[in-house]
């Protein structure tokens, strides 16, 4: 029975907004969770797809760890395992917390001391290093893009994890900036400085056309092995979703070494737990080969891009996405294997973020169509 009288509300979201997910949970805590308690934040999580707990400031990383790892208790390596190659591209930005190394610390600027550690340089990723096209320098503090519309996962040897919780410690008040997306349209979204920005793969399959749906349910994606490597060189699109293809991913051999087995293919579908719907989840910077149903295998790279950015580009309209205007203390919980996300922003260098993020590498592979 629950110890604890919790409230479920839908998140504020614009007048007009066709965003159909998100929830703040009222009544919850954390540390004193029961079995039933943590019954009803799955229900919640899985119906809502992601979740806002406010005023979570004292939660530990240990905490935050055994939290996480309840969503799938036979988890514990982190998404990307134990040790991150200093050729890929995520190297850079993420820094481990020693006495928890599934919990990451992520964020902005100079930090004497956090949880052991010590004088660290935070670096939130900048769309300038990763983009073909950036924001001019004279724009930077105005304007942003999408930095990448991914799910979290090493996408090859582990699998998606099942949930990743973000937990805000520090966070730079009161300014916001123009989110361009500059791909030929002049569409633009006014998000706070920092945000964390996510999108619906239900609303997204829903979104596709009798066809689009069949082809998406049958089909299956081939990642790239080592894809954060193999894409390093790799410019993205300016509004995040993909990469653009200029021929700059590195051969097989100029690769770490890789086990064939090792290489992820998962369906393009992926099943909720709970409601049974379905979602269309493919991370395009990383996807190498599509495996079609009749066991054709689409290998042009830059056709499977443009074919993958047709079906989603719908998915990132202004009136889709739910920018979390974080606030010191805020927990969020999302659906890994049914949101994709995206960091935004431009920071200066006195502006200091301090984020919490946990995920482990899931126990078992995503659910598609046909899982039982």
């Amino acid at each position: 029975m629950s110890n604890m009288t919790v409230c479920c509300k839908p998140l504020s979201r614009p007048d007009g907004s066709k965003i159909d997910f998100g929830a703040e949970l009222t009544g919850m805590n954390i540390e004193a969770m029961n079995d039933d308690d943590f019954a009803l934040l799955r229900q919640a999580l899985y119906e809502n797809q992601v979740v806002v707990i406010k005023n979570q400031g004292n939660l530990t990383p240990k905490g935050q760890y055994e939290l996480t790892r309840r969503f799938d208790p036979a988890a514990g390596v982190y998404s990307h395992g134990k040790s991150i190659d200093k050729r890929s591209v995520l190297h850079a930005d993420l820094t481990t917390i020693p006495h928890q190394p599934q919990v990451q610390v992520i964020g902005h600027g100079f930090v004497k001391e956090y949880e052991g550690l010590s004088n660290i340089q935070l670096r939130h990723p900048h769309h300038k290093a990763f983009h073909k096209t950036p924001i001019s320098a004279e724009d930077d503090e105005d304007f942003t893009h999408f930095y990448r519309w991914h799910i979290d996962s090493a996408m090859y040897n582990l699998d998606p994890p099942l949930v990743t919780s973000l937990l805000a410690v520090q966070v730079p008040k009161g300014r916001r900036q123009t989110c361009r997306y500059d791909d030929g349209t002049d569409t633009t979204l006014d998000v706070p400085l920092g945000t964390t920005a996510f999108f619906s793969g239900y609303r997204l399959y829903d979104l596709l056309s009798e066809e689009e749906k069949n082809f998406v349910r049958t089909s299956k994606v081939e990642y790239a092995p080592h894809p954060y490597i193999w894409m390093s060189k790799a410019k993205s699109r300016s509004n995040g979703l993909g990469i653009v293809s200029e021929g700059l991913e590195l051969a097989e051999e100029d690769l770490p070494p890789f086990e064939s087995d090792k290489i992820k293919t998962y369906p393009m579908a992926w099943r909720n737990p709970v409601t049974g719907k379905l979602a269309m989840m493919v991370y395009p910077t990383c996807v190498r080969k599509i495996h079609l149903e009749n066991g054709e295998v689409l290998d042009n790279l830059p056709e499977i891009r443009e074919r993958l950015y047709r079906l989603q580009r719908r998915a990132i309209d202004p009136d889709y996405i739910y920018p979390h205007d974080w606030e010191e203390g805020d927990l969020v919980l999302f659906n890994n294997h049914g949101v994709m996300h995206s960091i935004v922003g431009s920071f200066k260098d006195n502006e200091v973020r301090i984020f919490r993020q946990c995920n482990m590498a899931a126990s078992r592979p995503p659910m598609g169509p046909l899982t039982i």
